[in-house]
């Protein structure tokens, strides 16, 4: 005969046939592991959430120009490196992190009270982040609004445009041959006169094409400078009301609603992105485009060059989406034996494909557009916002049927910027249910509406005339050295003050005994090369640190001061809560310390039936009035 303690036996959540409170929670289901957070549906939903999250707009607009720019094929090298290095060491220690206490980026600090702040701070910069990341997802959605139109809007200069709009390139003046004598004259005197100008004298008028002058005349309505706000540009408010619609519908139910919409969200993009490949590559100019991208012969000799290194090492950790907070939120609900070693290792490959195939997809259509305006490739290329709505809405709207192309390829924007936003919102939301979980369980659909709606209002200030300037603001001081602290201080504190072999016996505990050869690599990255290449990013960015611009146009002193307050305002929880940690603390000021070093009572594996030896002694304060259940014991003969 044997007894079997009722508080034992519930606490992994699938066993937990006694539901007292009879409450449901629409995030958790019958057949979760953990019944008070939830868990995935499916394996599936989990994958592609993280492949959701970390493949976003910079695969598309960044990852090629840099390819472009750094020595084509070669810069792979460099690329490849970084992510063996720095991004997937990073990548696998936060979704080791999540998996192993089963807690957002803020209570996830229990493995070291005097970090807190880290969490924090991860969270308010993605807070940030997600205000302005929409603002890019209405944009795409007005785009693609604008491309159901038999003849693209930006195709011509129409009534919008002013003198300097013009589809080809205007000859200003060039040198010719007259009466013997070589002379510098006006363009129209050699039209006049049926003269020919000489070959690599000639001057073109500053012109605009119709698609620039489109985003900043149409689109934006861009005012002069941050000084000028104007007025909301109304159909942008309304494309961002709808981006904030679909956000909400698709995280009602949290990730069990979130975890089935990326089925299509993060694999519809690929479908589009070889669609566009299959179409750019028959285009006449493709191969010059794609020879542009990956070079016709790599120059080798780039890699001698820092800038190289540093732009190969910055592309992989804001690719990948790490020290963020949402990688440790994604990865909080899974089931504790989960392997995410193999998870981490797919999604970051995964990532990194993307990335170069997206270049042959952008490539070979910019190729074409360089053919038929008879220009050199380099002249067409960009990055970023000029990418996105300048460049290749410019080289789609050469194409025959190209409001379809158009359609086609905002409506992958769109996808790609939608699953990167699922995640950031979760990532505000299971830090909300790890402080809440009460008010969560009962509220999680009231709680997460009135979040999207709280963002909404906030954002409107980058719908206005001079909304560009300020989504080029947060971008530039918030995802910037803001999260490369984060990041130093996450491996750091980790590895060094909590433990980095006691981290990966943590591990061991959900993925199993390892030999120490497995573990090599990972003690190689984790004690030394990746907090060194960290350390030197950082440093880098601020040392190369300059005043925001856009274009042409400088911000105004206070513009840069409001960037440094908000940066400030991120990381400034980080000494913060450190100084409260240490304060409410016993003992000597050294104790104290230390003491806020250690972990915190409760931290270890959520559920009871994880924790093994190693954490037997553990008891969640907030559980110790469901262990204390008057006593229910079931006899087993």
């Amino acid at each position: 005969m044997g007894m079997l303690s009722l508080p034992g036996f519930l606490s992994c959540g699938k066993k937990k046939d006694f539901n007292l409170t009879n409450e449901k929670d629409a995030h958790s289901s019958d057949s979760d592991e953990n019944s008070e957070r939830g868990n995935w549906s499916s394996k599936g939903d989990y994958l592609l959430s993280m492949v959701g999250y970390a493949v976003g707009l910079g695969n598309v607009w960044r990852f090629p120009y840099l390819t472009y720019q750094n020595g084509g094929g070669a810069f792979l090298i460099p690329y490849t490196l970084m992510l063996a290095l720095a991004g997937l060491p990073l990548f696998f220690m936060e979704c080791s992190l999540g998996q192993f206490a089963s807690l957002g980026p803020v209570s996830i600090w229990r493995i070291l009270p005097l970090f807190q702040g880290v969490g924090i701070t991860m969270v308010i910069i993605s807070t940030f982040v997600t205000i302005y990341y929409n603002v890019i997802i209405a944009y795409a959605l007005y785009y693609l609004f604008a491309s159901f139109q038999k003849v693209l809007p930006w195709s011509d200069c129409f009534s919008w445009a002013d003198e300097f709009c013009s589809k080809t390139r205007i000859v200003s003046d060039c040198n010719t041959t007259l009466h013997g004598a070589i002379i510098h004259v006006n363009y129209s005197f050699i039209t006049s006169n049926n003269l020919t100008c000489i070959n690599g004298t000639i001057n073109y008028k500053p012109v605009q094409f119709p698609s620039e002058q489109y985003w900043n005349k149409v689109a934006l309505q861009r005012s002069s400078g941050l000084d000028e706000t104007g007025r909301i540009v109304w159909y942008l408010a309304l494309c961002l009301l709808l981006s904030w619609m679909i956000v909400g519908a698709a995280l009602f139910k949290g990730i069990k609603s979130s975890g089935k919409v990326v089925y299509f969200t993060a694999l519809f993009p690929y479908v589009i992105l070889l669609i566009l490949l299959v179409r750019g590559a028959t285009l006449e100019g493709a191969l010059d485009g794609i020879e542009y991208y990956i070079g016709k012969q790599s120059n080798i000799t780039k890699l001698m060059e820092a800038e190289v290194w540093k732009d190969a090492a910055t592309q992989i950790f804001y690719s990948l989406s790490v020290a963020w907070g949402g990688l440790v939120a994604l990865s909080s609900y899974n089931k504790f034996h989960n392997n995410c070693y193999s998870d981490a290792i797919l999604v970051c490959v995964t990532n990194c494909v993307t990335s170069i195939f997206a270049g042959f997809a952008i490539f070979s259509i910019l190729g074409h557009m360089a053919f038929v305006s008879e220009r050199p490739v380099s002249e067409v290329v960009d990055s970023g916002f000029d990418l996105a709505f300048v460049a290749y809405p410019e080289a789609l709207s050469k194409l025959p049927v190209s409001p379809l192309w158009s359609f086609l390829f905002f409506f992958m924007l769109l996808l790609l910027g939608l699953d990167s936003q699922f995640a950031t919102i979760e990532t505000l939301t299971t830090t909300i249910q790890d402080i809440y979980p009460k008010v969560m369980k009962k509220l999680r659909m009231p709680v997460t509406l009135g979040l999207c709606t709280l963002l909404f209002f906030l954002g409107l200030i980058c719908v206005t005339q001079a909304g560009i300037y300020w989504v080029n603001l947060i971008d530039h001081f918030c995802a910037g050295w803001g999260i490369l602290i984060a990041a130093v201080l996450e491996i750091i504190g980790i590895i060094y003050i909590y433990g980095g072999n006691r981290f990966i016996e943590d591990i061991e505990m959900m993925i199993g005994k390892k030999s120490r050869l497995f573990w090599l690599w990972w003690r190689m990255c984790w004690f030394f090369i990746t907090p060194v290449l960290l350390m030197a990013i950082l440093v880098w960015s601020l040392v190369t640190f300059s005043r925001p611009n856009y274009g042409s146009v400088l911000y105004p002193a206070w513009g840069t001061a409001v960037g440094w307050c908000m940066i400030t305002f991120c990381v400034i929880w980080i000494p913060i809560v450190a100084i409260v940690k240490i304060v409410k603390a016993e003992g000597s000021l050294v104790q104290r310390i230390v003491s806020c070093c250690r972990p915190a009572a409760n931290w270890g594996p959520y559920l009871e039936c994880h924790r093994g030896e190693r954490y037997s002694h553990i008891v969640d304060p907030k559980k110790k009035k469901e262990h204390e259940i008057p006593t229910v014991s079931a006899v087993v003969y």
